[in-house]
Protein backbone atom coordinates (compact mmCIF):
# COMPACT_ATOMS: atom_id res chain seq x y z
CA UNK A 1 0.00 0.00 0.00
CA UNK A 2 1.23 3.61 -0.72
CA UNK A 3 1.42 6.48 1.60
CA UNK A 4 -1.00 8.23 -0.05
CA UNK A 5 -3.36 4.95 0.12
CA UNK A 6 -2.57 4.85 3.97
CA UNK A 7 -3.08 8.48 4.41
CA UNK A 8 -6.33 7.86 3.08
CA UNK A 9 -7.43 5.10 5.08
CA UNK A 10 -6.22 6.86 8.09
CA UNK A 11 -8.30 9.89 7.12
CA UNK A 12 -11.19 7.74 6.08
CA UNK A 13 -10.89 5.69 9.41
CA UNK A 14 -12.97 7.58 11.94
CA UNK A 15 -15.80 8.65 10.18
CA UNK A 16 -16.16 5.43 9.10
CA UNK A 17 -16.07 4.55 13.19
CA UNK A 18 -18.97 7.26 13.88
CA UNK A 19 -21.26 6.64 10.64
CA UNK A 20 -20.99 2.54 11.73
CA UNK A 21 -20.83 3.31 16.15
CA UNK A 22 -24.76 4.97 15.09
CA UNK A 23 -25.99 1.47 13.80
CA UNK A 24 -24.67 -0.77 16.29
CA UNK A 25 -28.44 -2.67 16.08
CA UNK A 26 -28.31 -3.02 12.37
CA UNK A 27 -24.72 -4.49 12.69
CA UNK A 28 -26.08 -6.81 15.58
CA UNK A 29 -29.50 -7.83 13.14
CA UNK A 30 -27.34 -8.71 10.05
CA UNK A 31 -24.81 -10.42 11.81
CA UNK A 32 -27.50 -13.11 13.01
CA UNK A 33 -28.87 -13.65 9.92
CA UNK A 34 -24.81 -14.01 8.81
CA UNK A 35 -24.84 -16.91 11.77
CA UNK A 36 -27.66 -18.84 9.84
CA UNK A 37 -25.52 -18.59 6.27
CA UNK A 38 -22.75 -19.90 8.40
CA UNK A 39 -24.94 -23.11 9.69
CA UNK A 40 -26.36 -23.76 6.71
CA UNK A 41 -22.91 -23.75 4.70
CA UNK A 42 -21.84 -26.46 7.43
CA UNK A 43 -25.13 -28.23 7.23
CA UNK A 44 -24.55 -28.78 3.70
CA UNK A 45 -21.59 -30.66 3.79
CA UNK A 46 -21.24 -32.17 7.07
CA UNK A 47 -24.95 -33.71 5.64
CA UNK A 48 -23.40 -35.04 2.06
CA UNK A 49 -20.77 -36.69 4.03
CA UNK A 50 -22.70 -38.72 6.41
CA UNK A 51 -25.00 -39.54 3.73
CA UNK A 52 -22.62 -41.40 1.97
CA UNK A 53 -20.87 -43.09 4.94
CA UNK A 54 -23.82 -43.60 7.24
CA UNK A 55 -26.52 -44.04 4.65
CA UNK A 56 -25.97 -45.47 1.07
CA UNK A 57 -22.56 -46.91 1.44
CA UNK A 58 -23.62 -48.36 5.27
CA UNK A 59 -26.50 -50.04 3.19
CA UNK A 60 -28.89 -47.94 4.84
CA UNK A 61 -30.71 -45.41 2.22
CA UNK A 62 -33.14 -44.28 4.24
CA UNK A 63 -30.96 -43.04 6.62
CA UNK A 64 -28.61 -41.38 3.06
CA UNK A 65 -31.76 -39.68 1.80
CA UNK A 66 -32.53 -38.30 5.38
CA UNK A 67 -29.08 -37.04 5.80
CA UNK A 68 -29.75 -35.51 2.13
CA UNK A 69 -32.98 -33.82 2.88
CA UNK A 70 -31.50 -32.20 5.60
CA UNK A 71 -29.11 -30.77 2.91
CA UNK A 72 -31.66 -30.08 0.95
CA UNK A 73 -33.43 -28.06 3.61
CA UNK A 74 -30.47 -26.10 4.26
CA UNK A 75 -30.21 -25.07 0.79
CA UNK A 76 -33.32 -24.24 0.71
CA UNK A 77 -33.41 -21.76 3.35
CA UNK A 78 -30.41 -19.76 1.98
CA UNK A 79 -33.10 -17.50 0.50
CA UNK A 80 -34.98 -16.75 3.67
CA UNK A 81 -31.07 -15.50 4.73
CA UNK A 82 -31.03 -13.93 2.25
CA UNK A 83 -33.98 -12.00 2.40
CA UNK A 84 -33.25 -10.91 5.98
CA UNK A 85 -29.99 -9.75 5.35
CA UNK A 86 -31.00 -7.43 2.47
CA UNK A 87 -33.66 -6.24 4.46
CA UNK A 88 -30.62 -5.07 7.21
CA UNK A 89 -28.37 -3.98 4.63
CA UNK A 90 -30.94 -1.19 3.71
CA UNK A 91 -30.31 0.37 6.99
CA UNK A 92 -26.44 1.09 6.21
CA UNK A 93 -26.77 1.76 2.73
CA UNK A 94 -29.16 4.56 2.15
CA UNK A 95 -27.53 6.81 5.20
CA UNK A 96 -24.42 6.55 3.71
CA UNK A 97 -25.67 7.62 0.31
CA UNK A 98 -27.77 10.48 2.18
CA UNK A 99 -24.34 11.61 4.20
CA UNK A 100 -22.58 11.70 0.75
CA UNK A 101 -24.97 13.82 -1.04
CA UNK A 102 -24.64 15.82 1.80
CA UNK A 103 -21.48 16.45 1.87
CA UNK A 104 -21.05 16.65 -1.41
CA UNK A 105 -23.35 19.79 -2.05
CA UNK A 106 -21.99 21.27 1.07
CA UNK A 107 -18.36 21.27 -0.21
CA UNK A 108 -19.60 22.51 -3.44
CA UNK A 109 -21.67 25.79 -1.66
CA UNK A 110 -18.50 26.43 0.16
CA UNK A 111 -16.55 26.87 -2.69
CA UNK A 112 -19.15 29.05 -4.04
CA UNK A 113 -19.19 30.93 -1.20
CA UNK A 114 -15.72 31.39 -1.48
CA UNK A 115 -15.20 32.98 -4.65
CA UNK A 116 -11.92 33.62 -6.19
CA UNK A 117 -10.29 32.53 -9.51
CA UNK A 118 -10.68 29.05 -9.05
CA UNK A 119 -14.58 29.20 -9.95
CA UNK A 120 -17.08 26.89 -9.13
CA UNK A 121 -16.64 23.59 -8.07
CA UNK A 122 -17.73 21.78 -11.26
CA UNK A 123 -16.69 18.82 -10.05
CA UNK A 124 -19.43 18.36 -7.85
CA UNK A 125 -21.74 17.52 -10.83
CA UNK A 126 -19.45 13.95 -11.39
CA UNK A 127 -19.96 13.23 -7.59
CA UNK A 128 -23.81 13.76 -7.02
CA UNK A 129 -24.41 11.70 -10.44
CA UNK A 130 -21.64 9.29 -10.26
CA UNK A 131 -19.52 9.31 -7.70
CA UNK A 132 -22.28 8.87 -4.50
CA UNK A 133 -24.04 6.26 -6.69
CA UNK A 134 -20.31 4.44 -7.16
CA UNK A 135 -19.83 4.42 -3.32
CA UNK A 136 -23.40 2.98 -2.31
CA UNK A 137 -23.06 0.25 -4.69
CA UNK A 138 -19.30 -0.28 -3.68
CA UNK A 139 -20.08 -0.24 -0.08
CA UNK A 140 -23.16 -2.71 0.12
CA UNK A 141 -21.35 -5.10 -2.41
CA UNK A 142 -18.71 -4.98 0.20
CA UNK A 143 -20.65 -5.67 3.30
CA UNK A 144 -22.56 -8.30 1.32
CA UNK A 145 -19.22 -10.10 -0.10
CA UNK A 146 -17.26 -9.48 3.30
CA UNK A 147 -19.95 -10.93 5.30
CA UNK A 148 -20.46 -14.00 3.03
CA UNK A 149 -16.87 -14.82 3.24
CA UNK A 150 -16.03 -14.47 6.86
CA UNK A 151 -19.26 -16.48 7.63
CA UNK A 152 -19.07 -19.07 5.04
CA UNK A 153 -15.88 -19.57 4.89
CA UNK A 154 -16.21 -20.15 8.81
CA UNK A 155 -18.84 -23.03 8.49
CA UNK A 156 -16.92 -24.55 5.47
CA UNK A 157 -13.75 -24.65 7.26
CA UNK A 158 -15.67 -25.88 9.97
CA UNK A 159 -17.29 -28.48 8.48
CA UNK A 160 -13.83 -29.86 6.80
CA UNK A 161 -12.06 -29.97 10.26
CA UNK A 162 -14.75 -32.00 11.10
CA UNK A 163 -14.87 -34.53 8.50
CA UNK A 164 -10.81 -34.79 8.72
CA UNK A 165 -7.92 -32.48 9.59
CA UNK A 166 -6.09 -33.67 6.40
CA UNK A 167 -8.63 -31.79 3.99
CA UNK A 168 -7.49 -28.70 5.66
CA UNK A 169 -3.78 -29.86 4.41
CA UNK A 170 -4.41 -29.89 0.64
CA UNK A 171 -7.13 -27.38 0.27
CA UNK A 172 -6.05 -24.38 2.40
CA UNK A 173 -1.86 -24.01 0.57
CA UNK A 174 -3.92 -23.69 -2.75
CA UNK A 175 -6.52 -21.42 -1.35
CA UNK A 176 -3.94 -18.54 0.15
CA UNK A 177 -1.89 -18.71 -3.01
CA UNK A 178 -4.89 -17.54 -4.85
CA UNK A 179 -5.83 -15.61 -2.62
CA UNK A 180 -2.38 -13.76 -2.39
CA UNK A 181 -1.96 -13.63 -6.16
CA UNK A 182 -5.29 -11.61 -6.02
CA UNK A 183 -3.61 -8.93 -2.96
CA UNK A 184 -0.83 -8.36 -5.34
CA UNK A 185 -3.27 -6.41 -8.06
CA UNK A 186 -4.53 -4.36 -5.50
CA UNK A 187 -3.02 -1.53 -4.98
CA UNK A 188 -2.14 -1.12 -8.84
CA UNK A 189 -5.87 -1.33 -9.28
CA UNK A 190 -6.36 1.55 -6.98
CA UNK A 191 -4.48 3.47 -8.61
CA UNK A 192 -6.05 2.85 -12.17
CA UNK A 193 -9.12 3.45 -10.91
CA UNK A 194 -7.90 6.64 -9.74
CA UNK A 195 -6.83 7.82 -12.74
CA UNK A 196 -10.13 6.93 -14.71
CA UNK A 197 -12.12 9.33 -11.89
CA UNK A 198 -9.67 12.00 -12.46
CA UNK A 199 -9.62 11.42 -16.08
CA UNK A 200 -14.04 11.31 -15.78
CA UNK A 201 -13.80 14.29 -14.02
CA UNK A 202 -11.23 16.36 -16.41
CA UNK A 203 -13.25 15.52 -19.00
CA UNK A 204 -16.73 16.60 -17.37
CA UNK A 205 -14.47 19.84 -16.20
CA UNK A 206 -13.56 20.41 -20.15
CA UNK A 207 -17.00 20.15 -21.32
CA UNK A 208 -18.37 23.05 -18.72
CA UNK A 209 -15.83 24.98 -19.91
CA UNK A 210 -16.64 24.67 -23.48
CA UNK A 211 -19.95 25.03 -22.95
CA UNK A 212 -20.17 28.68 -20.85
CA UNK A 213 -17.10 29.80 -23.50
CA UNK A 214 -19.47 28.78 -26.91
CA UNK A 215 -19.90 32.71 -28.08
CA UNK A 216 -15.90 33.34 -27.41
CA UNK A 217 -14.88 30.54 -28.83
CA UNK A 218 -16.72 31.54 -32.29
CA UNK A 219 -15.41 34.81 -31.73
CA UNK A 220 -11.69 34.32 -31.69
CA UNK A 221 -11.94 30.53 -33.67
CA UNK A 222 -10.34 29.24 -30.62
CA UNK A 223 -13.19 26.20 -31.32
CA UNK A 224 -10.41 23.59 -33.37
CA UNK A 225 -7.84 23.76 -30.30
CA UNK A 226 -11.22 23.07 -28.23
CA UNK A 227 -12.19 20.29 -30.22
CA UNK A 228 -8.58 18.59 -29.79
CA UNK A 229 -8.33 19.10 -26.05
CA UNK A 230 -11.34 17.11 -25.72
CA UNK A 231 -10.52 14.97 -28.11
CA UNK A 232 -7.25 14.48 -26.02
CA UNK A 233 -8.84 14.28 -22.34
CA UNK A 234 -11.26 11.55 -24.21
CA UNK A 235 -8.00 9.86 -25.25
CA UNK A 236 -6.74 9.93 -21.62
CA UNK A 237 -9.92 8.63 -20.05
CA UNK A 238 -10.10 5.44 -22.58
CA UNK A 239 -6.61 5.39 -21.76
CA UNK A 240 -7.20 5.20 -18.20
CA UNK A 241 -10.26 2.52 -18.90
CA UNK A 242 -7.86 0.49 -20.89
CA UNK A 243 -5.49 0.40 -18.09
CA UNK A 244 -8.39 -0.67 -15.42
CA UNK A 245 -9.37 -3.41 -17.81
CA UNK A 246 -5.87 -4.86 -17.84
CA UNK A 247 -5.67 -5.12 -14.05
CA UNK A 248 -9.26 -6.58 -14.41
CA UNK A 249 -8.14 -9.26 -16.77
CA UNK A 250 -5.00 -10.27 -14.32
CA UNK A 251 -7.50 -10.47 -10.95
CA UNK A 252 -9.08 -12.72 -13.22
CA UNK A 253 -6.26 -14.82 -13.63
CA UNK A 254 -6.02 -15.04 -10.13
CA UNK A 255 -9.76 -15.91 -9.39
CA UNK A 256 -9.01 -18.89 -11.70
CA UNK A 257 -6.10 -20.10 -9.48
CA UNK A 258 -8.27 -19.58 -6.09
CA UNK A 259 -11.62 -21.13 -7.31
CA UNK A 260 -9.20 -23.86 -9.69
CA UNK A 261 -6.41 -25.16 -7.76
CA UNK A 262 -8.00 -26.65 -4.40
CA UNK A 263 -10.35 -28.81 -6.46
CA UNK A 264 -7.56 -29.92 -8.46
CA UNK A 265 -5.32 -30.53 -5.27
CA UNK A 266 -7.70 -32.65 -3.53
CA UNK A 267 -8.46 -34.48 -6.79
CA UNK A 268 -4.33 -35.30 -7.25
CA UNK A 269 -4.75 -36.00 -3.06
CA UNK A 270 -7.29 -38.25 -3.32
CA UNK A 271 -4.99 -41.82 -2.77
CA UNK A 272 -2.92 -39.67 -0.41
CA UNK A 273 -5.84 -38.53 1.58
CA UNK A 274 -7.34 -42.60 1.80
CA UNK A 275 -4.31 -43.74 2.95
CA UNK A 276 -4.75 -41.17 6.05
CA UNK A 277 -8.32 -42.85 6.84
CA UNK A 278 -10.19 -40.16 4.94
CA UNK A 279 -13.78 -41.56 4.45
CA UNK A 280 -15.36 -41.65 0.54
CA UNK A 281 -18.30 -39.60 2.04
CA UNK A 282 -15.54 -37.03 3.89
CA UNK A 283 -13.97 -36.59 0.25
CA UNK A 284 -17.47 -36.14 -1.17
CA UNK A 285 -18.47 -33.45 1.59
CA UNK A 286 -15.21 -31.73 1.50
CA UNK A 287 -15.93 -31.31 -2.59
CA UNK A 288 -19.18 -29.76 -1.65
CA UNK A 289 -17.67 -27.67 0.83
CA UNK A 290 -15.27 -25.85 -2.10
CA UNK A 291 -18.03 -26.22 -4.81
CA UNK A 292 -21.12 -24.84 -3.17
CA UNK A 293 -19.96 -22.49 -0.41
CA UNK A 294 -16.03 -21.80 -0.01
CA UNK A 295 -14.98 -21.02 -3.39
CA UNK A 296 -17.69 -19.09 -4.83
CA UNK A 297 -17.39 -16.86 -1.72
CA UNK A 298 -14.11 -16.77 -2.13
CA UNK A 299 -14.81 -15.71 -6.29
CA UNK A 300 -17.43 -13.24 -4.83
CA UNK A 301 -14.96 -11.74 -2.29
CA UNK A 302 -11.75 -11.45 -4.40
CA UNK A 303 -14.33 -9.75 -7.19
CA UNK A 304 -15.93 -7.09 -4.73
CA UNK A 305 -12.35 -6.14 -2.97
CA UNK A 306 -10.75 -6.06 -6.80
CA UNK A 307 -13.25 -3.59 -8.35
CA UNK A 308 -15.77 -2.20 -5.83
CA UNK A 309 -13.07 -1.96 -3.05
CA UNK A 310 -10.72 0.32 -4.90
CA UNK A 311 -13.82 2.24 -6.39
CA UNK A 312 -15.39 2.62 -2.54
CA UNK A 313 -11.65 3.92 -1.58
CA UNK A 314 -10.79 6.59 -4.23
CA UNK A 315 -14.73 8.06 -3.79
CA UNK A 316 -14.70 8.51 -0.28
CA UNK A 317 -11.26 9.86 -0.44
CA UNK A 318 -12.65 12.12 -2.84
CA UNK A 319 -15.73 13.45 -1.46
CA UNK A 320 -14.99 13.29 1.83
CA UNK A 321 -11.46 14.77 1.50
CA UNK A 322 -11.11 17.47 4.67
CA UNK A 323 -10.67 20.47 2.48
CA UNK A 324 -12.14 21.48 -1.23
CA UNK A 325 -8.97 20.69 -3.39
CA UNK A 326 -7.87 23.57 -5.54
CA UNK A 327 -10.20 23.89 -8.58
CA UNK A 328 -8.42 22.66 -11.77
CA UNK A 329 -6.69 26.00 -13.62
CA UNK A 330 -8.61 26.93 -16.67
CA UNK A 331 -7.31 24.75 -19.57
CA UNK A 332 -5.51 27.26 -22.05
CA UNK A 333 -7.10 25.70 -24.56
CA UNK A 334 -10.39 26.99 -24.54
CA UNK A 335 -9.98 31.00 -24.89
CA UNK A 336 -11.37 31.19 -21.21
CA UNK A 337 -10.32 35.02 -20.26
CA UNK A 338 -11.04 36.77 -23.48
CA UNK A 339 -11.63 40.60 -23.52
CA UNK A 340 -15.15 40.01 -22.81
CA UNK A 341 -15.91 37.27 -21.15
CA UNK A 342 -18.23 37.41 -18.67
CA UNK A 343 -16.67 36.44 -14.71
CA UNK A 344 -13.34 36.84 -15.91
CA UNK A 345 -13.06 40.28 -16.25
CA UNK A 346 -11.54 42.97 -13.80
CA UNK A 347 -14.03 44.78 -12.32
CA UNK A 348 -12.29 48.16 -10.91
CA UNK A 349 -8.86 49.90 -12.01
CA UNK A 350 -7.29 47.17 -9.37
CA UNK A 351 -8.17 43.80 -10.55
CA UNK A 352 -8.04 40.84 -8.49
CA UNK A 353 -4.33 40.07 -8.53
CA UNK A 354 -3.31 43.34 -10.54
CA UNK A 355 -1.05 44.75 -8.15
CA UNK A 356 0.71 41.71 -7.08
CA UNK A 357 1.80 41.04 -10.33
CA UNK A 358 2.70 44.74 -10.74
CA UNK A 359 4.80 44.77 -7.58
CA UNK A 360 6.65 41.48 -9.22
CA UNK A 361 6.68 42.80 -12.65
CA UNK A 362 7.75 46.21 -12.49
CA UNK A 363 10.91 45.76 -14.54
CA UNK A 364 9.57 42.46 -16.17
CA UNK A 365 9.35 42.80 -19.72
CA UNK A 366 5.66 42.94 -21.20
CA UNK A 367 5.69 39.93 -23.47
CA UNK A 368 8.67 37.51 -23.32
CA UNK A 369 8.56 34.39 -25.30
CA UNK A 370 10.82 31.52 -24.82
CA UNK A 371 11.84 28.66 -27.72
CA UNK A 372 8.26 28.67 -28.36
CA UNK A 373 7.60 25.86 -30.90
CA UNK A 374 3.56 25.22 -31.25
CA UNK A 375 2.31 22.34 -33.50
CA UNK A 376 -1.36 20.62 -34.33
CA UNK A 377 -0.38 17.28 -34.19
CA UNK A 378 2.34 15.31 -33.60
CA UNK A 379 3.55 14.91 -37.15
CA UNK A 380 2.28 18.50 -38.31
CA UNK A 381 4.90 20.91 -39.39
CA UNK A 382 5.25 23.32 -36.37
CA UNK A 383 3.37 26.71 -37.17
CA UNK A 384 5.77 28.71 -34.87
CA UNK A 385 9.23 27.23 -34.32
CA UNK A 386 11.44 27.98 -31.56
CA UNK A 387 10.86 31.91 -31.35
CA UNK A 388 12.12 33.99 -29.35
CA UNK A 389 10.91 37.50 -28.48
CA UNK A 390 10.86 40.47 -26.06
CA UNK A 391 8.17 42.94 -26.37
CA UNK A 392 9.42 46.13 -23.72
CA UNK A 393 7.04 47.59 -21.21
CA UNK A 394 5.68 50.03 -23.08
CA UNK A 395 6.03 49.17 -26.30
CA UNK A 396 4.16 48.96 -29.90
CA UNK A 397 4.68 46.01 -31.45
CA UNK A 398 2.99 44.88 -35.00
CA UNK A 399 2.82 41.72 -36.62
CA UNK A 400 3.02 40.62 -40.13
CA UNK A 401 3.23 38.17 -42.40
CA UNK A 402 1.00 36.72 -45.16
CA UNK A 403 -2.11 34.74 -44.53
CA UNK A 404 -1.91 32.13 -42.45
CA UNK A 405 1.86 31.86 -41.39
CA UNK A 406 0.84 31.83 -37.72
CA UNK A 407 0.06 35.99 -36.09
CA UNK A 408 -3.19 35.12 -34.83
CA UNK A 409 -1.89 31.67 -33.45
CA UNK A 410 1.03 34.26 -31.66
CA UNK A 411 -1.74 36.21 -30.09
CA UNK A 412 -3.63 33.21 -28.13
CA UNK A 413 -0.48 32.28 -27.35
CA UNK A 414 0.78 35.71 -25.90
CA UNK A 415 -2.96 35.81 -24.03
CA UNK A 416 -3.21 32.35 -22.45
CA UNK A 417 -5.76 30.57 -24.52
CA UNK A 418 -3.01 28.28 -26.63
CA UNK A 419 -0.69 26.48 -24.79
CA UNK A 420 2.82 25.88 -26.76
CA UNK A 421 3.97 22.90 -27.47
CA UNK A 422 7.10 23.32 -26.26
CA UNK A 423 8.76 26.63 -24.50
CA UNK A 424 7.14 29.30 -22.21
CA UNK A 425 5.31 32.36 -22.93
CA UNK A 426 5.25 35.45 -20.50
CA UNK A 427 3.30 38.62 -19.82
CA UNK A 428 4.80 40.75 -17.00
CA UNK A 429 6.92 38.15 -15.89
CA UNK A 430 4.48 35.46 -14.97
CA UNK A 431 4.34 32.83 -17.28
CA UNK A 432 0.37 32.51 -18.39
CA UNK A 433 -0.04 29.06 -19.87
CA UNK A 434 -2.70 27.69 -17.43
CA UNK A 435 -3.28 30.41 -15.78
CA UNK A 436 -6.79 30.77 -14.42
CA UNK A 437 -8.90 33.45 -16.42
CA UNK A 438 -9.37 36.14 -13.73
CA UNK A 439 -5.64 36.32 -13.65
CA UNK A 440 -5.54 36.90 -17.23
CA UNK A 441 -8.01 39.55 -17.39
CA UNK A 442 -5.61 41.56 -15.15
CA UNK A 443 -2.82 41.00 -17.25
CA UNK A 444 -4.35 41.23 -20.93
CA UNK A 445 -6.87 42.48 -23.25
CA UNK A 446 -7.03 40.59 -26.32
CA UNK A 447 -9.83 42.11 -29.14
CA UNK A 448 -10.55 39.64 -31.76
CA UNK A 449 -11.50 40.24 -35.54
CA UNK A 450 -15.17 39.63 -34.78
CA UNK A 451 -15.56 42.11 -31.65
CA UNK A 452 -18.52 41.38 -29.20
CA UNK A 453 -21.33 43.51 -28.47
CA UNK A 454 -24.11 42.64 -26.27
CA UNK A 455 -27.32 44.02 -25.26
CA UNK A 456 -26.97 46.71 -22.68
CA UNK A 457 -26.21 50.78 -22.63
CA UNK A 458 -23.55 52.29 -24.49
CA UNK A 459 -22.05 52.82 -21.49
CA UNK A 460 -22.04 49.55 -20.05
CA UNK A 461 -20.53 47.94 -23.30
CA UNK A 462 -17.50 50.84 -23.09
CA UNK A 463 -16.82 50.27 -19.42
CA UNK A 464 -17.25 46.59 -19.25
CA UNK A 465 -13.91 46.09 -18.39
CA UNK A 466 -13.64 48.58 -15.68
CA UNK A 467 -16.63 48.87 -14.18
CA UNK A 468 -15.37 52.25 -12.04
CA UNK A 469 -14.97 54.28 -15.22
CA UNK A 470 -16.03 57.60 -14.52
CA UNK A 471 -18.52 59.89 -17.04
CA UNK A 472 -15.41 62.45 -18.02
CA UNK A 473 -13.37 59.43 -18.85
CA UNK A 474 -15.84 57.70 -21.05
CA UNK A 475 -16.38 61.38 -23.16
CA UNK A 476 -12.48 61.31 -23.18
CA UNK A 477 -12.62 57.92 -24.96
CA UNK A 478 -14.95 58.68 -27.31
CA UNK A 479 -13.56 61.68 -28.43
CA UNK A 480 -10.03 60.11 -28.99
CA UNK A 481 -11.57 57.44 -30.84
CA UNK A 482 -13.87 59.45 -32.88
CA UNK A 483 -17.33 57.36 -31.60
CA UNK A 484 -18.80 60.77 -30.92
CA UNK A 485 -21.14 60.46 -33.72
CA UNK A 486 -22.04 56.79 -33.24
CA UNK A 487 -23.20 57.74 -29.80
CA UNK A 488 -25.08 60.86 -30.36
CA UNK A 489 -26.77 58.37 -33.32
CA UNK A 490 -27.53 55.79 -30.63
CA UNK A 491 -29.04 58.03 -27.73
CA UNK A 492 -26.01 59.27 -25.70
CA UNK A 493 -24.07 57.17 -22.71
CA UNK A 494 -27.31 55.72 -21.51
CA UNK A 495 -29.00 54.59 -24.68
CA UNK A 496 -29.32 50.90 -25.25
CA UNK A 497 -27.41 49.36 -28.13
CA UNK A 498 -28.96 46.56 -30.58
CA UNK A 499 -25.77 44.63 -31.64
CA UNK A 500 -27.03 43.78 -34.63
CA UNK A 501 -28.28 47.56 -35.90
CA UNK A 502 -24.58 48.42 -35.79
CA UNK A 503 -22.04 47.50 -38.05
CA UNK A 504 -18.94 45.64 -38.13
CA UNK A 505 -16.81 48.50 -37.93
CA UNK A 506 -18.91 50.39 -35.61
CA UNK A 507 -18.98 47.47 -33.23
CA UNK A 508 -15.29 47.32 -33.51
CA UNK A 509 -14.88 50.48 -32.90
CA UNK A 510 -16.36 50.08 -29.38
CA UNK A 511 -14.53 47.10 -28.32
CA UNK A 512 -11.86 48.91 -29.21
CA UNK A 513 -12.70 51.79 -26.74
CA UNK A 514 -13.55 49.30 -24.21
CA UNK A 515 -9.56 47.63 -24.50
CA UNK A 516 -8.31 51.31 -23.95
CA UNK A 517 -10.60 51.60 -20.83
CA UNK A 518 -9.07 48.32 -19.56
CA UNK A 519 -6.75 48.37 -16.22
CA UNK A 520 -4.65 45.30 -18.18
CA UNK A 521 -1.04 46.77 -18.95
CA UNK A 522 -1.05 44.53 -22.57
CA UNK A 523 -3.54 45.43 -25.23
CA UNK A 524 -3.67 42.15 -27.81
CA UNK A 525 -5.37 43.44 -31.37
CA UNK A 526 -5.88 40.11 -33.50
CA UNK A 527 -6.97 42.11 -36.73
CA UNK A 528 -9.45 44.15 -34.77
CA UNK A 529 -9.44 47.27 -37.36
CA UNK A 530 -10.09 45.09 -40.32
CA UNK A 531 -13.19 46.37 -40.77
CA UNK A 532 -12.04 50.45 -39.84
CA UNK A 533 -11.49 52.80 -42.69
CA UNK A 534 -7.34 53.76 -42.99
CA UNK A 535 -8.10 56.85 -41.13
CA UNK A 536 -10.29 55.41 -38.26
CA UNK A 537 -7.56 52.44 -37.71
CA UNK A 538 -4.53 55.11 -37.86
CA UNK A 539 -6.85 57.19 -34.73
CA UNK A 540 -7.79 54.32 -33.32
CA UNK A 541 -3.97 52.64 -33.14
CA UNK A 542 -2.71 56.21 -32.16
CA UNK A 543 -4.99 56.53 -29.14
CA UNK A 544 -4.14 53.05 -28.07
CA UNK A 545 -0.06 53.90 -28.72
CA UNK A 546 -0.69 56.45 -26.05
CA UNK A 547 -1.89 54.88 -23.50
CA UNK A 548 -0.24 53.30 -20.53
CA UNK A 549 0.85 50.14 -21.12
CA UNK A 550 1.75 47.96 -23.98
CA UNK A 551 0.17 47.26 -27.34
CA UNK A 552 1.11 44.13 -30.13
CA UNK A 553 -1.14 44.45 -32.99
CA UNK A 554 -1.85 41.75 -35.57
CA UNK A 555 -1.67 44.40 -38.88
CA UNK A 556 -3.92 44.03 -41.64
CA UNK A 557 -2.26 47.09 -43.41
CA UNK A 558 1.37 47.70 -43.55
CA UNK A 559 0.75 51.21 -41.97
CA UNK A 560 0.10 49.62 -38.62
CA UNK A 561 3.32 48.68 -38.69
CA UNK A 562 5.04 52.10 -40.14
CA UNK A 563 3.44 53.62 -37.29
CA UNK A 564 4.51 51.02 -34.83
CA UNK A 565 8.19 51.10 -32.32
CA UNK A 566 8.89 47.51 -34.23
CA UNK A 567 7.45 44.72 -36.40
CA UNK A 568 7.64 41.10 -36.24
CA UNK A 569 7.61 39.42 -39.44
CA UNK A 570 6.03 35.81 -39.62
CA UNK A 571 7.10 34.09 -42.77
CA UNK A 572 7.02 30.30 -41.94
CA UNK A 573 11.14 29.93 -42.38
CA UNK A 574 12.49 31.90 -39.19
CA UNK A 575 11.18 35.56 -37.70
CA UNK A 576 12.84 38.67 -37.85
CA UNK A 577 12.15 41.39 -35.61
CA UNK A 578 12.92 45.63 -36.32
CA UNK A 579 12.31 48.92 -37.02
CA UNK A 580 10.31 49.56 -40.41
CA UNK A 581 13.60 50.48 -41.95
CA UNK A 582 15.99 47.76 -40.37
CA UNK A 583 13.42 45.53 -42.07
CA UNK A 584 13.27 46.61 -45.39
CA UNK A 585 17.22 46.55 -45.31
CA UNK A 586 17.70 42.89 -44.22
CA UNK A 587 13.57 41.21 -45.13
CA UNK A 588 12.77 40.23 -48.67
CA UNK A 589 9.46 39.05 -47.81
CA UNK A 590 8.83 42.83 -45.79
CA UNK A 591 10.24 44.40 -48.62
CA UNK A 592 8.09 42.56 -50.50
CA UNK A 593 4.86 42.96 -48.56
CA UNK A 594 5.93 46.82 -47.95
CA UNK A 595 5.74 47.21 -51.82
CA UNK A 596 2.61 45.95 -52.64
CA UNK A 597 0.94 47.95 -49.93
CA UNK A 598 2.93 50.98 -51.70
CA UNK A 599 1.79 49.71 -55.30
Amino acid sequence: MTSAEAGTLRRLAPPARRFLAHRKGVLVRLALWSLAESGQAFLVGHAVARSVDEGFLAGDPRRGLLWLGIALVAVLSGARVVRGVFAQLAGVTEPLRDGLVRRAVDRSMARAAQGGPGGTDRAAVSRLTNQVEIARDSFAGLVLTLRSFVFTAAGALLGLLSLHPALLVVVLPPLAAGLALFLVTLRPMAAAQRRALAADEALGDHAARARAALRDLAACGTGPGTERSGADLVADAAAAARTLAGWAAVRTAALGVAGHLPVLALLVAVEWLRGHGVSVGALLGAFTYLVQSLLPALHTLMTALGAAGSRLLVVLDRILGAEPEPEPESDPRLGSGLESEPGSRPSTASAPGAAAFAVHTAAAPAVELRAVTLSYGVRAEPVLDALDLCVAPGEHLAVVGPSGIGKSTLTRLVAGTLAPSRGEVRVAGRPVTGRPAAELAALRVLVPQDAYVFSGTVGDNLAYLRTDTSRAELDAAVGAFGLGPLVERLGGLDATVRPAELSPGERQLVALVRAYLSPAPLLLLDEATCHLDPASEARAEEALAGRAGSLVVVAHRLSSAVRADRTLVLDGVRAQCGTHAELLGRSPLYRDLTGHWNS
